[in-house]
């Protein structure tokens, strides 16, 4: 098998998802991370509530180190080294760190600045995303022409996911709900309109982190949320991650590149089963492996 290692980014977090991974080594992480930031930040992997998880400045850097432990797990393990890796949205951090081309701390520090940056924006441009299910992109895109609202994730067919402002996406609403068919439009649970335009300022505070840090050149190759390219190359990134903030996640293209590149198993680290999910809407034919706990990584390499 050739296999790609991919992750989550917010909406999949969980109560208490670190418990499981306590007496596991790579649970070391979560202390480091602590000692890193100045904060216990083992605590939102451990009992932080789910009010305090909805918080960007909270979930994005819990669901990070969450994603390092098991990915850490993952390799110790001996799971398969990837021949590709991707991340949805904040999942690209750990898609970095899995192919090598940033170390934790350095991809700890800029998912720091990330997740404060975003919360600020959030605050300063309240907005918010519905999925759009039923409907084909072009559709979708047309209403957000009419409406002012934005295509925000690609996720597969008949699922797109638009951010925007709260009268934007109610006219967006409207405007499918005249179109044929038997789609729907659902409210998501976020408190921002991300990889929207909404996002911009986080850019500002996440540039000069981005432009400071040491990536480096991988033989792993790392599908861009922006582009759904392939990239090796360490300077390809400060750019492409601040496109990531404002531009949509093209995850139902970053299938298909898996799909090209000979790709035939795709294996999700994280708190919940998301991505996977979304892989198999796009192309059943790919292998689908969901690792959550230890069970179910053990199971996975049995």
């Amino acid at each position: 098998m050739t296999t790609a290692l991919v992750f989550a980014g917010q909406g999949s977090q969980r109560e208490g998802m670190a418990l499981a991974w306590q007496d596991h080594p790579s649970f070391a992480r979560w202390e480091e991370a602590g000692d890193l930031l100045g904060f216990d930040v083992q605590r939102l992997g451990t009992s932080a509530t789910a009010e305090e998880l909805r918080e960007p400045a909270a979930c994005q850097v819990a669901l990070f180190v969450h994603a390092v432990v098991l990915l850490e797990a993952w390799q110790a393990a001996g799971g398969t080294a990837p021949t590709a890796t991707a991340g949805h949205s904040l999942g690209e951090y750990d898609a970095l760190v899995a192919a090598g081309a940033l170390d934790f701390a350095s991809a700890l520090a800029l998912v720091d600045v990330r997740a404060r940056a975003t919360e600020q924006a959030a605050h300063a441009h309240p907005g918010g995303m519905v999925a759009c299910l039923g409907y084909d992109r072009e559709v979708v895109e047309a209403a957000c022409a009419e409406t002012g609202a934005h295509v925000a994730n690609d996720n597969a067919p008949g699922q797109v996911v638009c951010a925007g402002a709260p009268a934007s996406l109610e006219a967006l609403r409207a405007a499918l709900d005249r179109q044929e068919g038997r789609g729907k439009v659902v409210a998501l649970e976020v408190g921002a309109a991300y990889h929207s335009p909404h996002m911009a300022p986080a850019v500002e505070e996440l540039g000069p982190a981005l432009d400071a840090t040491a990536f480096a050149d991988t033989m792993t190759p790392v599908v861009a949320n922006v582009d759904a390219v392939a990239h090796t190359a360490a300077g390809d990134w400060p750019s492409l991650l601040r496109r990531q903030v404002v531009s949509p996640v093209r995850w139902r293209e970053t299938v298909g590149t898996f799909v090209a590149a000979g790709i035939t198993d795709v294996v999700e680290l994280g708190a919940s089963p998301v991505v996977t999910g979304l892989v198999k809407r796009t192309d059943r034919g790919l292998g689908r492996r969901a690792i959550t706990t230890p069970a179910e990584l053990e199971e996975a390499l049995a």
